[in-house]
């Protein structure tokens, strides 16, 4: 027969001790977990969806300013199709930018930015990077200019609201152009069309100044930084409206 004995005040303290140290443990564990998942979501989200892009000139100004941060979305062109009037980051196709000076960063810096990247909050690469808006698709006819200073797309004429150019000029490209898109390809131009070396002035390059397809990043959908400049960025499919009815019957480019 055994004797049933009350705990003592030294045994109640060490119960509640060990359960506070096990709570402790668990909410450290949960913390944890969380922490690993959110990273491996932003991870997949910045891979597959979503990234930050910042813009570092003014070639598509109005639009987009030095130093505005952008949001990508990564399903186009893979499985949403690139449409006329698109904001689209591309990787440099050859010869379009200057060799870039590595950026010296201390390691904490370094560290933090690496960080940030793989969440997609931050861009280290963005100066590897180019952001135009594309104007033809493959196969499209690319003319400019018209008497009335505008630029044609299979026949087309396009009213172009987003374009900014010098005053008193109504051109909108000061050098002609014509050209037909060849396959898998896009001709893109920024909107600060007396300041943006596009696909009129890199013919002189491997790809003669036409951006793969595949070299696309995806488009741009938001300024998200500074706050005041948050916005959509449109595409304006009204500029493009009937372009496809006129493709194939514009004639060859000269």
């Amino acid at each position: 027969m055994t004797e049933n004995t009350l705990p003592t005040r030294s045994d109640r303290l060490e119960t509640e001790t060990k359960r506070k140290k096990r709570g402790v443990l668990l909410f450290i564990r949960d913390l944890l977990i969380i922490f690993v998942v959110a990273l491996l979501i932003s991870f997949l989200i910045k891979t597959f969806l979503i990234r930050s892009f910042y813009i570092p000139s003014g070639s598509m100004e109005d639009t987009l300013l030095i130093n505005d941060r952008i949001i990508v979305n990564q399903l186009e062109p893979a499985l949403m199709p690139i449409e006329r009037g698109d904001v689209v980051v591309f990787r440099d196709p050859g010869g379009w930018l200057l060799p870039q000076p590595e950026i010296q960063q201390n390691p904490i810096v370094a560290g933090l930015d690496w960080a940030l990247s793989v969440v997609g909050l931050s861009a280290p690469d963005s100066n590897d990077h180019l952001i135009k808006r594309v104007i033809g698709l493959p196969g499209d006819h690319v003319i400019c200019c018209n008497a009335l200073g505008q630029m044609s797309v299979n026949g087309v004429p396009l009213d172009e609201p987003y374009v900014m150019l010098p005053p008193g000029t109504t051109e909108v490209s000061k050098d002609d152009f014509d050209v037909v898109v060849p396959k898998d390809s896009l001709w893109v131009m920024g909107d600060n069309r007396y300041n943006s070396k596009d696909s009129r002035y890199n013919g002189d390059t491997p790809g003669k100044g036409y951006v793969p397809i595949d070299n696309v990043v995806g488009r741009a959908l938001v300024i998200s930084w500074p706050i005041n400049r948050w916005t959509w960025l449109d595409d304006y499919p009204a500029v493009f409206k009937g372009v496809d009815a006129g493709a194939g019957r514009s004639g060859a480019a000269k």
